[in-house]
């Protein structure tokens, strides 16, 4: 083999950053390849020079085109990189016996979705940059100070008490101030089965809350993110009822925090966001100026009200069951009241709330030069 085939781009290149995807996703869906950098020439120039090095391939099947490593690919990554690549690249796991069937290559190709969306919004994603929360010989580490995204397949290290969450669609686990579930639906309403998703939030109650991390997460830290390709997708949500067998993901109580992110640059930022208490905080005190802070005894799903009592729902993380929470009780107790969301957002809002809704809108240009500058 020649030596030019082992030979990796630098570290912090587009180019090594897709080899590095790729190899822990098993195959990069290449209609994602324009989230790795704004220039269309400079991406087709990478994958022709990486193709010509023979450090990648094009699969193209069923109308389905991905991208896999080539063997000299994953044998200099193993070399150099074996801490970070050995549990993707070895054995008889999904990433390195790659299939041909379209439904498991889709199942590839979300859960590189969902490694971009949390790279992008600056989590860690590789097993040498973050704790081994998840090891199956224990965990006895520290806080998790920085955000984290553990993959189903990360979490399913934990053996046999994973057998009953074996059917579950989550994608993985994502762990900063609170512990979030992810979901990737992709382009339309994903398949739901409500006992296996109850299953993996008692799982994590159980092994997170209790066992391995008690000191920083409580049960009901435990909340829920669905990634959709569009915001389109967080409308049929709200209005789904699962289907003639109720077989399609609905919002039935499985968690009382459901939020909606794009898999783009806005969901990137609302979910960079999500993992950041203080700029949380601060976004929060900007939006209640000229508000009253809301009795903590208050029954009626909201976050402060108008002088005048009208109620106010800050809305801006797409909290679908809040949401849905709000436009009902204002329905039950015939009043009127206030959301407040990012312009992106309140077009599918405004056309699923009840006219009682008025709809208060955050610039989000101006809100991320602020907040992520």
């Amino acid at each position: 083999m020649r030596k030019s085939e082992h030979k990796l781009p630098i570290p912090d290149s587009v180019s090594f950053r897709l080899l590095s995807l790729t190899a822990i996703s098993g195959e990069f869906p290449a209609n994602q390849l324009n989230r790795l950098s704004p220039s269309s020439s400079y991406l087709e120039t990478i994958v022709t020079s990486l193709k010509k090095q023979k450090l990648i391939r094009t699969y193209y099947r069923d109308k389905l085109r991905g991208y896999r490593l080539g063997p000299s690919a994953k044998s200099a990554l193993l070399n150099e990189y074996n801490n970070r690549f050995l549990p993707y690249l070895t054995g008889d796991t999904e990433t390195n016996r790659l299939k041909s069937e379209v439904t498991r290559r889709l199942r590839l190709h979300k859960i590189a979705q969902a490694y971009i969306t949390m790279e992008n919004a600056g989590v860690s994603i590789y097993p040498d940059e973050k704790p081994p929360v998840f090891s199956l010989n224990g965990y006895c580490g520290k806080h998790i100070e920085y955000p984290a995204f553990y993959c189903s397949r990360e979490v399913k290290d934990l053996g046999i008490q994973t057998t009953k969450i074996q059917n579950s669609r989550f994608a993985g686990i994502l762990l900063s101030q609170n512990l979030f579930v992810i979901y990737n639906s992709g382009a339309s309403l994903m398949r739901w089965h409500y006992k296996s998703e109850m299953r993996v939030k008692a799982l994590m109650w159980n092994v997170l809350c209790q066992q391995r991390l008690p000191g920083q997460y409580r049960s009901q830290d435990i909340q829920g993110i669905v990634l959709g390709d569009s915001i389109e997708l967080a409308y049929q949500i709200l209005n789904s009822t699962g289907g003639a067998k109720h077989n399609y993901f609905m919002l039935d109580g499985s968690y009382e925090n459901f939020h909606f992110i794009t898999n783009d640059h806005q969901g990137e930022v609302i979910l960079a966001l999500l993992c950041n208490s203080n700029k949380i905080s601060e976004l929060n005190r900007i939006l209640s100026q000229d508000l009253i802070v809301v009795n903590s005894t208050n029954t009626l799903e909201q976050d402060a009200m108008h002088t005048n009592g009208t109620p106010v729902l800050f809305a801006y993380s797409c909290n679908l069951p809040r949401i849905k929470r709000f436009d009902t009780s204002l329905e039950l107790t015939n009043q009127t009241g206030t959301l407040i969301c990012f312009d992106f957002q309140a077009d599918i809002l405004r056309r699923y709330c009840s006219e009682r809704i008025y709809f208060e809108t955050i610039d989000f240009e101006k809100f991320e030069r602020r907040f992520f500058p």
